[in-house]
């Protein structure tokens, strides 16, 4: 006598088809190919995969405004220009930061320079040129600095 008797679906496991004839339950074929083929409107035998692997998939990843494409400016460190080889570096549509530090004499032209640059490129013995209307701009600042303090006085 038997004691447990032996499932019939478990003699078709490891067979092609699994106890099912052919057509739907053959393969893979109805569920699409490989990759991210056969994830149409019922995509569900897909969205495990995705969600563990493919994880921001689904819907809008933000977004880039106007104004945040406007101000993206190209910048470069003092740090940045040490490594250079040349003593005359054109740099005209960068903006220098004074991050790190400068030892040598540097010659630099640029579109805009921090305060903290100009300070260590001159400190160093260089020299940074800014682009006309930026360069009119800080003198005209530096002016009137000048007459606010006699103005105190």
């Amino acid at each position: 006598m038997k004691l447990k008797k032996r499932r019939k679906f478990s003699r078709a496991r490891g067979t092609r088809t699994c106890g099912w004839a052919m057509k739907k339950h053959k393969g893979s074929g109805n569920r699409g190919g490989k990759g991210m083929s056969g994830t149409g409107k019922r995509a569900d035998q897909r969205k495990s995969y995705v969600i563990k692997h493919l994880y921001p998939y689904f819907g809008q990843q933000g977004f880039t405004s106007r104004k945040t494409k406007r101000k993206m400016n190209n910048v470069i460190n003092v740090s940045d220009i040490e490594k250079m080889k040349e003593t005359e570096i054109n740099l005209e549509n960068y903006k220098i930061l004074g991050e790190g530090e400068i030892k040598r004499k540097v010659v630099v032209k640029a579109k805009a320079a921090s305060k903290s640059a100009r300070e260590k490129i001159e400190k160093a013995g260089g020299k940074i040129v800014l682009s006309e209307n930026k360069q009119n701009k800080s003198e005209d600042k530096e002016q009137e600095k000048q007459i606010k303090e006699k103005q105190k006085k």
